[in-house]
């Protein structure tokens, strides 16, 4: 490339990179703008739909909140309807007897209509003169005794005389003389000298005893007279008594208004006097509220505020919900366009650079493929779609025994020998191609200039096409004539060591049968002279004992007990010498199941011995049910035999698992032991560590025992200490066959 050509290059991306920086001078900015726009106009749309849900929501507040209250006032106006009827009673029968109070309290059904009044009842307006006529006239009607409480003398007296219904608490009531309180004596002074019905303060009920419920009372006014005279003084005078009605607040304004109430919580307050008591408040109200609202009414002489509460704006307004999802979604939808605008603004810049960054990036892997041509160890040669060879590293040139340039234009098929091979044909290599996904390995032989074959191992791949060039594939070349030459000696040496292998099986098979014609010869031939030996001895000792003197004797029953050990001998050489010829029958075997019944047999040949046996239940085992009945018998009978000195004989077969979580089995005793020192010859045959006049045996047994663990492909190890006992662990593993012998 030429210098003019550098600069026209440079100029080149110097433009590109100035419009790519105007780019992000007008476009970033412009996407900022889009966000803080939408963002206006989604804040602002939310921000007027919230407040016209809040006035909704408010407005249906105040308007429940005044259902609310008129339904207080109903409901007190209802109990002000009773007391009048009571009082126009009264006037009806100048002084209504208590069946006639009775009857009128009954049919108004006071418990299912106003359940939170506790009764309707009747006090008396009197002086102590006037008091002491009543309690005789209601002793002399057969109504009982009238006895006023709380005690004392008064100017005047305001004493319950009639209360329904009968119930005990209304009983304990009668003759509570109610004008002896301040805050009841008030409301019964304000209905008596204004003729209108009266509401006391809040008070304890008398009915009510121990309970700490607020209560107050409505008093109606009974005269004398038809119509209620025209002044205080005349209405004191004329004054008979009183109607009036127990309520207990919180009950009366809880059902009140039940109807109407949903979310919103209330409290009552008596704001007549300075102090102001609270009558009722809802246990639930919160300290933040979105909506509070206060209604003074006044009710009997009495002034109440009524302040309502709407809780927090999900329950005051539930609707916000909507309106804030609508938020959010216009958020999301501002941070779309906001997102859109400015991948629009930073495309082509981010593609202008991207693009610099590609060529910079296609040079240096132009550079690394030609470095890595030029100096791999491999031989690298590219193709074109004839096959013939149009580049090519100087390893290539090494391999193939050319000069480079020589190979400029050269058929690659030609450098190869098609002496005994298929030729290597273009079309055929495109067919190749196709199906391998495009590479194609294979090993084959090339003549060097001088004529010598050499082995090679080729590998093609495509590559993209050049159209300059015309290069389609590369193809690999590898030397492995050494690798060759070494894997035909190593296969030369295997089938030696197949032939050597195969003689020494054919060995091993003779020496099989040769030991198993020995143990035939064994379990014959020896057998006939010792049956004799026996049979004569025998005789000798059954006929000519008497001949004999005691010396004779003892030699001769020396020789029998000799010829009984030989015959033993005998048959354990047989017997172990089958346990390597005998085929396995694998099998899941109850192994505790097992040794109990082997111990049972062992039992049964002792009965005099009481040796304890603890065998742990639940142990499982796979392999030969005989040979795991004989490897027990031999073990456990050791174990049996060696605790014959013991006082307390104690013997265990067990499980445990090792560290790979396999079982482990074990069988141990407490008998005579042996010396850990010698531990490596109790597995040989014939082998003993103790004499034949202590324990008897012939020391083929633990030799049996290792036989048949071997056969199960597992291991046994023996611990102990002499006069402390044994104790035997192995491991089954997988069982392994006897190696068959061919004749």
């Amino acid at each position: 490339m030429t210098q003019e050509q550098d600069r026209v290059a440079l100029n080149s991306i110097d433009n590109r990179t100035a419009l790519a920086g105007l780019r992000w001078r007008f476009g970033y900015p412009f996407a900022v703008l889009v966000l803080l726009v939408s963002l206006g106009l989604v804040f602002s749309a939310w921000s007027n739909a919230r407040n016209r849900e809040l006035e909704l929501a408010e407005s249906q507040f105040h308007s429940t909140v005044g259902k609310l209250a008129s339904l207080v006032q109903l409901r007190l106006t209802s109990f002000e309807i009773t007391l009048r009827g009571g009082a126009s009673l009264f006037a009806a029968l100048k002084w209504p007897s208590p069946e006639h109070w009775r009857s009128y309290a009954d049919g108004l059904a006071l418990p299912s209509r106003f359940p939170s009044l506790t009764g309707l009842g009747f006090a008396a307006y009197a002086d102590p003169a006037k008091l002491a006529r009543l309690q005789l006239l209601i002793r002399d009607s057969g109504n009982g005794r009238l006895s006023v409480h709380p005690h004392g003398v008064r100017p005047q007296y305001g004493p319950i005389i009639y209360l329904e219904p009968h119930t005990h608490e209304n009983l304990l009531a009668l003759g509570y003389d109610m004008y002896s309180e301040p805050v009841r004596q008030a409301a019964m002074r304000a209905a008596m000298d204004s003729g209108q019905t009266r509401m006391s303060g809040m008070v304890h009920l008398v009915q009510d005893g121990g309970r700490m419920s607020p209560g107050l009372l409505l008093y109606a006014p009974v005269y004398d007279t038809t119509l209620p005279p025209d002044n205080p003084v005349q209405r004191r005078r004329a004054m008979k008594g009183w109607v009036y009605a127990p309520i207990h607040v919180d009950d009366m304004l809880r059902v009140a208004v039940a109807p109407a109430k949903s979310s919103e919580r209330m409290r009552v307050v008596d704001v007549t006097d300075p102090a102001q008591v609270v009558l009722y408040e809802d246990p639930d109200i919160g300290k933040v509220n979105t909506f509070t609202h206060s209604l003074p009414l006044s009710f009997y002489g009495r002034r109440w505020r009524f302040d309502f509460f709407s809780g927090p704006e999900q329950a005051a307004a539930p609707q916000l919900a909507t309106v804030n999802k609508l938020l959010v979604a216009g958020i999301c939808a501002s941070l779309l366009l906001f997102a859109l605008a400015w991948m629009l603004a930073s495309t082509e810049a981010r593609a202008q650079r991207i693009a610099l960054d590609m060529t910079e990036s296609f040079r240096r892997s132009e550079q690394r493929f030609r470095n890595s041509m030029r100096y791999s160890g491999i031989g690298k040669a590219l193709l074109d779609e004839r096959g013939n060879v149009v580049e090519s590293n100087p390893s290539f040139a090494t391999i193939v025994g050319r000069d480079a340039d020589e190979l400029i234009g050269q058929p690659f098929a030609d450098l190869l020998d098609n002496t005994n091979e298929t030729p290597l044909r273009t079309a055929q290599m495109n067919a190749v191609l196709d199906e391998q996904d495009g590479v194609v390995r294979t090993t084959r032989t090339l003549h060097w200039r001088d004529g010598e074959l050499r082995h090679v191992q080729l590998v093609f791949a495509p590559i993209p096409r050049d159209p300059g060039t015309g290069v389609v594939r590369l193809v690999q070349v590898d030397d492995v004539t050494e690798r060759v030459r070494a894997e035909a000696a190593v296969q030369a040496l295997n089938r030696t060591l197949e032939v050597r292998v195969a003689a020494r099986t054919r060995e091993l098979s003779e020496a099989n049968q040769e030991l198993e014609s020995f143990a035939y010869s064994v379990s014959h031939d020896l057998r006939a002279p010792l049956r004799a030996m026996e049979g004569f001895s025998r005789i000798l000792g059954e006929r000519h004992a008497q001949a004999l003197d005691e010396t004779g004797r003892d030699y001769l029953l020396r020789v029998r007990k000799a010829t009984a050990r030989m015959a033993e001998l005998i048959d354990a050489l047989l017997k172990l010498s089958r346990i390597g010829r005998s085929g396995l029958v694998v099998t899941d075997i109850d192994f505790s199941a097992l040794a109990e019944e082997v111990g049972a047999g062992l039992a049964d040949t002792e009965p005099n011995r009481n040796v304890g046996l603890h065998v742990q239940p639940g142990m499982r085992a796979c392999g030969d049910r005989t040979l795991l009945m004989t490897l027990l018998d031999n073990l456990m009978g050791n174990a049996w035999k060696f605790t014959r000195n013991v006082a307390d004989p104690q013997v265990e077969v067990g499980m445990e698992a090792d560290a790979d979580g396999q079982p482990v089995y074990f069988v141990r005793d407490n008998g005579a032991g042996f010396d850990a020192t010698y531990a490596d010859k109790l597995f040989r045959p014939f082998q003993r560590l103790h004499s034949q006049d202590q324990f008897p045996g012939h020391g083929i047994g633990l030799a049996s025992v290792k036989r048949i663990i071997e056969r199960h492909g597992g291991w046994i190890r023996a611990s102990g200490a002499a006069g402390q006992g044994a104790a035997f662990h192995f491991k089954l593993g997988e069982p392994v066959e006897p190696a068959t012998t061919t004749g």
